[in-house]
Parts: structure tokens; C-alpha cells; sequence
């Protein structure tokens, strides 16, 4: 029998990760003729499951480590991009997805204005960011164990959600829909694993990486802690079962937050 791909390896043990997966791939309604950018696709993970719905896609990522990696997985379409100017035409794309990948920008109203530019007219963005804001208990946490912003490759703990709806309005965009997840237990397992992850690491970080160093971006890097995974993986029943207790939290916020916006058909705005 072959062995699953490590990334979704990875993916089948993520409480998060499979969470936010499932609130995207229940609505994501794609045209076979619809032409997808993937914007800041990682190792490809939510990238594989993505596709599956059909269109063409191009995944693209500031790293070349993660890209050589979501080809392993992908196996087409994975094109490296800078920062700022996207090397695609105006109105190229139907839809951009962009998931966790703002807050790792200088310039984030750079990147969204360069996203309605490759957009089509009533073209779709779907973006993906963490949530901040004054309640967010976790994120005050992260800093008092040590665990630095340049760990995650961000540039910025996050968005508070009215602020993202200001910044896609501003741009030209028209916010259909914006929905929170995972809530303090989801959070808290992942802070934990991303914590142990990064104490348990044999080696200092010295490169710099677009999503950090929380997790393994190659598949050496992953059989290195091939143990502790397997060890992982046999207490994931035990922290799967922590974080349903978020369903008591209904009326709580979660810690990232997903937005469906429209191109407007008017003139972007200035």
C-alpha cells in the first residue's frame, strides 16, 4: 500500500486546518471554465483539496521551498511571485483565493489592489486571515511564550474582521459574507502544537521563510520528526476531543477569520 503524500499526512491530524477546509469546499461553487489564482499556497495542502472542485488553477507563493514542495503534491501550475506586482494581466482570474497570506506583507493594500486588478468584473475573492482584537485571549499569550511574530512569517498578529471589510471596500470590493473559526480550544491545540514544535526543533532557524517555521516545509524536514508525529498522532483522538468544547463557545469569535467579496463593477476605488 502506498503511503499517503506527508503534506496530507499532516492535513488528517490538523483540527484547524480541516476545519477551515470544510467551511471553504461546502460553498466553493466552481465553473469548469473558471480560471483560479492560488494565492500564497504554502505546502500546497488545502491546494489539493482545492482543486478537486474543478477549474484551472495556478498556485503561486513567495518561497521557492514551498513551491518545490506543492509540486511534489500538485504536480502542475505552481509558479513563484514577489510581493508586490502580480505577473498576471488585468482580469485574468475568476476567483483568488487567498488564504493566510496577507498578514504576511509589507504592503497589504498592495496585494489586494493587485488582486482586483487580475480579477475579472463580479469576480470572486475568498481570503483567509487570523483575527485580532481586544478579546482574543490567545493572542496575548503567544508573545509570553516566546513565540515571536517572525516564528509565523507574519508581519502583523492579524485583522479585526470590520477592518478587513474597510480594506476590501476601499479597494473596489463588495463583502457578500464573512464567517469566524476555530475558537479558543481549536487555537489553543494549535498554539500548543506550533510551541512544541518550534522547542522541540534540533536546528536554529537562520532562513527565512514566507509562512515561518511552525510546522515542516519539506518532506526531509517532516521525516526528521516522522516520530513524533506517529506519537502525535496516537493523542490526537484526546485533543480532538478538547476542542469540541468550542461548540460551547458558540457565541465566541473564532481566531481566523474567512471572507467572500466581490469585484464591484464600478471604477475601483481610489
Amino acid at each position: 500500500m502506498t503511503e499517503q503524500p506527508w503534506q496530507l499526512q499532516i492535513f488528517s491530524k490538523s483540527i484547524k486546518k480541516k476545519e477551515k477546509a470544510k467551511l471553504l469546499l461546502k460553498d466553493l461553487d466552481i465553473e469548469s471554465s473558471f480560471v483560479i489564482c492560488d494565492l500564497g499556497c504554502a505546502q500546497g495542502i488545502l491546494s489539493y483539496f482545492l482543486r478537486q472542485k474543478g477549474g484551472y488553477w495556478v498556485s503561486t507563493d513567495l518561497d521557492m521551498t514551498n513551491l518545490k514542495t506543492s509540486l511534489e503534491l500538485l504536480e502542475s501550475n505552481c509558479l513563484q511571485t514577489g510581493p508586490g506586482i502580480l505577473p498576471f494581466q488585468n482580469e485574468a482570474f475568476d476567483m483568488v483565493v487567498c488564504l493566510d497570506y496577507l498578514e504576511h506583507l509589507e504592503d497589504d493594500d498592495q496585494c489586494l489592489r493587485e488582486i482586483h486588478r487580475i480579477l475579472k468584473k463580479e469576480g470572486q475573492l475568498i481570503l483567509a486571515t487570523p483575527h485580532t482584537g481586544k478579546v482574543f485571549l490567545l493572542n496575548r499569550l503567544r508573545p509570553h511564550l516566546g513565540m515571536k511574530m517572525e516564528f509565523y512569517g507574519h508581519k502583523r498578529e492579524g485583522y479585526r474582521s470590520e477592518d478587513l471589510e474597510a480594506m476590501l471596500t476601499k479597494t473596489g470590493f463588495q463583502v457578500e459574507r464573512i464567517k469566524t473559526f476555530s475558537r479558543f480550544f481549536s487555537e489553543f491545540i494549535e498554539l500548543l502544537i506550533n510551541f512544541l514544535y518550534i522547542k522541540m526543533s534540533s536546528r536554529k532557524f537562520t532562513d527565512s521563510l514566507r509562512d515561518g517555521h511552525i510546522r515542516p516545509t519539506t518532506a526531509d524536514e517532516f521525516g526528521s520528526k516522522k516520530k513524533t508525529f506517529k506519537l502525535y498522532s496516537l493523542i490526537y483522538p484526546l485533543t480532538w476531543l478538547i476542542t469540541r468544547l468550542d461548540k460551547l463557545l458558540f457565541f465566541q469569535r473564532g481566531y481566523s477569520v474567512l471572507v467572500w467579496a466581490t469585484k464591484e463593477t464600478g471604477e475601483k476605488l481610489d
